[in-house]
C-alpha cells in the first residue's frame, strides 16, 4: 500500500484499499494533488507548484526554509531560462532575487553559495555554460526538486517517504552479496520473481490513474 501511495497510483491504491477491506490513510487521498505538484515543478511552473503545495500543508514551507529555499531558487532558473544573454532583459529575474532570495541568503551559507551559482547563469550564454552550472537547466534539476517536494509533503502526512518494498530489495541484494563474499553454493543469477508479473501484465507501464506511468519524482 505504502508503495501505490509513495510512489502515485491512485487508482491502484484505491482499489487495494477496498479489496483488502482497510481504510484508505489520507496518503492515499492526496496523490492526485501530488501529482499536480509534481507536474507543475517538472514543466518549470514553480509559482503554481509553491501554491498548490501552500494549499495542501500552510506550513509546510513556512517550516521547511531549504525546501522553500530550492523551490524559489529553480524559479529563478526558470526565470533566467528565459532571458538568454544579449536577449530579453535580465531585470525581472535580478529583482526577483533581490527580493526573495537575497533576505533569505544570509540565514545559510548553503543558501548562499546556491544563489551566487545561480546568478553566474547570467554571465554565460547558456549553450556555453561549464557543466556544474549546465545542470541547472537540465531536466533533472526540476526532477531532483520534485522528489524532495513529493517526500516532504508524504512526511507532513504521517506517511513514509520510500516503499517498504524498496528496503526488501535492498535487503535482498545484501544478503545475495554477503552469501556470494561467504563462497555459498548459489546460483549466478537469482530471479526476483517478477517476471510473471511483468508477462502477465503486459509491456504497457502504468500510468499515475494505477494503469499508466507512477508518479515518479
Amino acid at each position: 500500500m505504502d508503495y501505490l501511495i509513495s510512489e502515485g497510483y491512485p487508482s491502484a491504491a484505491q482499489k487495494f484499499a477496498s479489496e483488502a477491506n482497510i481504510h484508505p490513510t489520507s496518503g492515499v487521498n492526496s496523490i492526485q494533488e501530488r501529482i499536480e505538484v509534481r507536474e507543475a515543478i517538472h514543466s518549470g511552473d514553480i509559482q503554481n507548484a509553491i501554491e498548490r503545495i501552500n494549499e495542501l500543508n500552510p506550513l509546510l514551507l513556512e517550516r521547511d526554509h531549504s525546501l522553500h529555499f530550492a523551490l524559489l531558487r529553480c524559479q529563478l532558473v526558470e526565470m533566467i531560462r528565459k532571458c538568454p544573454l544579449h536577449s530579453d532583459d535580465p531585470k525581472p529575474a535580478i529583482n526577483f532575487a533581490e527580493k526573495e532570495l537575497a533576505p533569505r541568503a544570509p540565514t545559510n551559507p548553503q543558501f548562499l553559495h546556491e544563489l551566487e551559482c545561480t546568478m553566474t547563469l547570467l554571465i554565460y550564454e547558456h549553450h556555453k555554460l561549464p557543466s556544474d552550472l549546465a545542470t541547472m537547466l537540465e531536466p533533472a534539476f526540476r526532477k531532483d526538486l520534485a522528489q524532495r517536494v513529493n517526500e516532504a509533503l508524504l512526511r507532513e502526512q504521517g506517511e513514509r517517504t520510500k516503499a517498504k518494498l524498496f528496503d526488501l530489495v535492498r535487503l535482498r541484494a545484501w544478503s545475495e552479496q554477503k552469501a556470494r563474499e561467504a563462497k555459498k553454493d548459489i546460483p549466478d543469477h537469482l530471479s526476483l520473481g517478477l517476471e510473471r508479473m511483468q508477462s502477465g501484465r503486459g509491456k504497457e507501464p502504468m500510468h499515475s490513474n494505477g494503469e499508466g506511468e507512477a508518479m515518479v519524482a
